[in-house]
């Protein structure tokens, strides 16, 4: 596979026991005139008998380093697995970085329609509180309440989080304020951030996040 991808970075991950590693991929793509997203395969060998490694395909946020983990097959929790006594089968990957591809391009597509639809202060509010589990509650005084304190400051992030000046007041924006406070801001340590934004909790946060952000759009 040499020259499909290179790799970018690895670290370890709850005391050893997880060993990651992200190697960049030729794919990636430009919006609103320097808005940049990478594609990476996110590879992680976890350290106990019987968990094979899996592969994941991971765009990047350049000017945020903000992750969205997603599978490569049409299970949403689904990744590929090589089995650590299986023989390393190389168009096994090949297969998987041409779906990759695939899902780059749909990803695009998302990202350019969310860029294209403008929030209003109250739907924005409604969707935060949907996304960080409890629903809208009807308005207080002419103004839509936060259900939760995550929905606050990820309102409050809307127009201060890095990239903010890309597509600013689009579904774009608020999609990207979820995704930087899951994967910067929460938690209490940087492993316990990437943990879960790679392959906890967080993770299915922002993928229903992206899943309303468009439902959002699409009625915009």
């Amino acid at each position: 596979m040499a020259g499909d991808m290179e790799m970018h970075t690895a670290g370890s991950l709850k005391d050893g026991q997880m060993v990651w590693a992200l190697a960049k991929t030729k794919e990636s793509f430009e919006l609103f005139n320097g808005d940049v997203t990478d594609n990476y395969f996110l590879f992680t060998n976890p350290h106990q008998f019987g968990k094979a490694i899996n592969i994941r395909m991971t765009p990047i946020r350049v000017v945020c380093n903000n992750t969205l983990t997603l599978s490569l097959s049409q299970n949403a929790d689904k990744m590929l697995t090589v089995n650590h006594r299986k023989e390393f089968d190389a168009s096994e990957v090949k297969e998987q970085m041409g779906i990759a591809r695939e899902k780059m391009e749909q990803y695009k597509s998302m990202a350019a329609h969310l860029g294209s639809k403008r929030y209003t202060p109250d739907n924005v509010i409604q969707y935060f509180n949907e996304v960080f589990g409890a629903p809208a509650k009807e308005k207080v005084d002419g103004e839509l309440p936060f259900t939760s304190r995550n929905s606050k400051l990820a309102f409050e992030n809307l127009d201060v989080q890095p990239g903010a000046e890309f597509a600013q007041g689009t579904w774009w924006t608020a999609f990207n304020s979820v995704t930087n406070m899951t994967d910067h801001l929460q938690g209490r340590s940087n492993d316990g951030r990437l943990v879960s934004s790679w392959y906890g909790r967080n993770r299915k946060v922002k993928l229903n996040a992206l899943d309303k952000a468009l439902e959002y759009a699409d009625a915009a």
